[in-house]
This record gives structure tokens, C-alpha cells and sequence, in this order.
């Protein structure tokens, strides 16, 4: 009997294995890409529009350091010929300005720190509180945002004059502190943190002033800042209100005071070298804050 030889089985070769190819762009996607030309003109455009922002400032500081000058564009605007400190030295001696540059810091700061807190803690009940007629209440607080101010111009001066607030520190501040736009914008930050937190923090026997403080405060730094130099550079840049509720040249705004100084005949020099004092402390403000200003603006723009 003979046996069947069978040939031995070869086991098959395993190809080496490949990289994966890289994922096509769709087609769609790579039209939507700027061809080298289109960079190009877009730096173009951006840089022509940086110059043109810049400008006024410029314009300003160089016209500032020149004072007794004719003004003679565009030669004025030479920045190396005839500077002179003279007009800082007339504003910053002459000038009540530092007294305005008080007034004008308790102003923006009091009311930034004063509207930061109670549009948190109202920002904080409207997305996180349950209680009757919290629709209706949030919807209608915000509508004050479609009244001009000017409708309530002269209502809110009699109330203040009924009050003595005239020409004083708290009735200059006491109006602004009610800010619709900050509430809604508090509020639709807070909504988008997580329930677990405020439920844990509960567990644990924390009381809701407590979470406010230790938890919500520090989640809400981002959109803080964003609403802290809103709100500074819109008191700092007030000009009706000041005008209206203070009397005295002692209490007087930083914008009320620049604008006083035409009524007396300053030179153009010096008023241009006070808008320059009044415009470095908002510059630098923005500086130190502006990666925080950054991060409120798009995480409100991704939760709300």
C-alpha cells in the first residue's frame, strides 16, 4: 500500500504592511483655500486698515508735542521737528486733570466692581435658580436694553436731585449700575457650566453664597474681564451723565473737564496732550486684560 506524499503546505507570505494614505481633501474644501495672490492682497488690506486705525492716534500725540504751532498738514505731522513737553506740563500743572483723573478712576472703577458683582449674582439665579416667573422677570429686565437712555435721562436727575446726589460720588454712580447687557451675558456664560458641580458642592453643605463665591466666581473669570473692560471703557468714556450730575468743576469727569477746556480758549496742543493722559489708562487696561478679553468672547460665543 503505498502512501500518498503529499507536497508540504506554504504558508502564505504576509505583504508588509503600508502606511496609511493621508485623507483627501474634499474638493469643496481646497476651493475654499486662498491661493497665495489672495494672502497677499488680504495683508494688503489688513495693513492698510491698521494704518488708517492708527492714524488719529498718531495724529494726535505728534499734534500734542507742538505746541504754539500752526498746524500745517501733512509737515504738522512730522514727529522729529519742533517737539516740545510744554502742553503736558500745562495740563498736568495748570489743569485741574489730576483732580478729573481721580474723579474719572472712582467712576469706572467703583461701577466696574459694583456691576461685575451684581450681574453675577443675577446672571448666576436666572441660569442656575428655579423660582416663579423667572422668564418673564429675566425677558423683561432685558428689554430696558431696546430704551434709550435718554428716555430716562431726566427722570433718573429728578430722583437724584430728590436724593442730594447732585454733584457727588454716589449719585454719579448709583444710575449706571444696572446693566441689562452684562446679566445677559453672565447669564448665558453660567448656563454652560456643568450641573454637577453646583449638586456636588450642595452635597457637601455648601450654602449658595458659598458656591457663588468658591465656584462660580473663579469658572467665570474669562467672561469677568471681558465685562470688566466694557464696562471701564464705557464709564470712562461717559460724557452726558457726568455732565449733567456734577456741577462743581472739582468733580468733574476726565471727559467733562477736556471739554470745559475750549470754553477757555486753551491751545489745540494742550487739549490733544489731555486726550493723550485720557486715553493711556484704558490702553494699558486693555493690555494686561486683553488675553482674558479673548477667551470671554469666544467661550460666551461657543456656551451662549
Amino acid at each position: 500500500m503505498t502512501a500518498l506524499i503529499q507536497p508540504p503546505t506554504q504558508t502564505p507570505v504576509s505583504a508588509p504592511p503600508q502606511k496609511p494614505a493621508a485623507p483627501r481633501r474634499h474638493r469643496s474644501f481646497r476651493a475654499l483655500e486662498p491661493t497665495r495672490m489672495g494672502v497677499v492682497v488680504r495683508w494688503i488690506w489688513l495693513s492698510l486698515a491698521g494704518i488708517l486705525s492708527f492714524f488719529p492716534f498718531y495724529a494726535m500725540i505728534v499734534l500734542s508735542l507742538k505746541p504754539g504751532m500752526v498746524v500745517d498738514l501733512p509737515g504738522s505731522l512730522i514727529p522729529w521737528t519742533d517737539i516740545s513737553f510744554e502742553s503736558y506740563e500745562q495740563v498736568l500743572g495748570g489743569q485741574n486733570i489730576l483732580g478729573w483723573l481721580f474723579n474719572t478712576l472712582v467712576y469706572s472703577l467703583v461701577s466696574v466692581v459694583a456691576v461685575l458683582f451684581l450681574s453675577a449674582l443675577a446672571g448666576y439665579a436666572f441660569a442656575k435658580k428655579r423660582f416663579r416667573g423667572k422668564e418673564v422677570m429675566f425677558w423683561s429686565f432685558l428689554a430696558m436694553v431696546m430704551v434709550p437712555f435718554h428716555v430716562t435721562l431726566i427722570p433718573t436727575f429728578i430722583l437724584m436731585a430728590n436724593l442730594g446726589g447732585i454733584d457727588t460720588y454716589w449719585g454719579l454712580i448709583l444710575p449706571t449700575l444696572a446693566n441689562a447687557q452684562a446679566v445677559f451675558l453672565m447669564r448665558q456664560f453660567i448656563q454652560g457650566l456643568p450641573d454637577e458641580l453646583f449638586e456636588a458642592a450642595r452635597i457637601d453643605g455648601a450654602g449658595e453664597f458659598r458656591i457663588f463665591l468658591r465656584i462660580v466666581l473663579p469658572l467665570c473669570k474669562p467672561i469677568l474681564a471681558t465685562l470688566g473692560i466694557f464696562v471701564f471703557l464705557w464709564h470712562w468714556n461717559d460724557f452726558l451723565w457726568p455732565l449733567i450730575i456734577a456741577k462743581s468743576n472739582s468733580m468733574f469727569t476726565l471727559t467733562v473737564g477736556i471739554s470745559s477746556l475750549q470754553q477757555q480758549n486753551v491751545p489745540l496742543s494742550t487739549m490733544l496732550a489731555g486726550s493723550v493722559v485720557a486715553l493711556l489708562p484704558i490702553f494699558l487696561a486693555y493690555l494686561i486684560a486683553q488675553r482674558y478679553v479673548q477667551e470671554g468672547v469666544t467661550g460666551t460665543g461657543i456656551k451662549g
